[in-house]
């Protein structure tokens, strides 16, 4: 991967960026994401923070080795602390946990006010990212799921808008799925979830095996709602 072939992930994060606005892209590492939106022209501007010496030291040596100095700023700092307000119209975080994404965005939540769009890819978790969306005024306009180099990656757009746009009546289904996702159900959503339900049913066996308290019990509904509810939208697609 470099900065003029990117890799399925970030290509499909880069397709959510409306042109012409200018990015902040955390957890930058190479700055490929910056350098080959700028390049393209797709983006006037952007930020690549980093909060690790290592990344951060990669990311100023390929913005420099592109040239690229006068159009991308590379920031070492944690989260949002690398941009100020009114800086950038769209953040990218990519890459990262669920927890993490949404630990940076309720972290940096002053510098959002007047972003037009978020574009996540968690790596894993991306309920977390989900729920912090709906909880703090963000309207999931649109996921994509996708299938790399035998990993699963979910990508989501965000605007502010009416949070609950998408989920209809069942926001727990919606959550943990994906509302859009669980829509089109594409070959790697059908791949991620699959596996997902097999490993929580030989959870449950071993839990079974056990002792049972009310924290194991507790453990046992959880799983068993998780199942459900994945079967349950294999069932409705395979009926729609």
């Amino acid at each position: 991967m470099n900065t003029e072939i990117l890799s399925l992930r970030l290509q499909t994060v880069v397709k959510y960026i409306p042109q012409g606005l200018k990015i902040a892209d955390i957890g930058s590492d190479h700055a490929y994401l910056p350098c080959h939106v700028v390049s393209k022209g797709i983006s006037p501007f952007a930020i690549a923070g980093e909060v690790v010496e290592g990344p951060y030291q990669s990311a100023m040596k390929q913005v420099k080795l592109e040239g690229l100095e006068s159009k991308i700023l590379v920031r070492k700092g944690d989260g949002l602390a690398v941009i100020n307000p009114n800086e950038v119209d769209c953040i990218t975080i990519c890459g990262m946990g669920g927890t993490l994404i949404s630990t940076i965005l309720e972290r940096g939540k002053e510098k959002l006010g007047t972003i037009k769009r978020l574009i996540l890819q968690p790596n894993v978790g991306s309920k977390a990212v989900r729920k912090w969306l709906l909880e703090n005024g963000w309207m999931l306009i649109e996921e994509e799921i996708i299938a790399e180099d035998g990993k699963v990656y979910e990508v989501l757009v965000a605007e502010q808008g009416s949070p609950l746009t998408g989920y209809e009546q069942d926001i727990e289904s919606g959550l943990l799925l994906g509302p859009y996702l669980k829509k089109k159900q594409n070959a790697a959503f059908k791949q991620k979830w699959q596996a997902e339900k097999e490993n929580w049913l030989r959870i449950l066996q071993q839990l079974e095996q056990g002792g049972m308290n009310p924290e194991i019990e507790q453990k046992r509904q959880e799983l068993l709602q998780k199942v459900k509810i994945v079967e349950e939208a294999f069932k409705g697609n395979e009926e729609s």
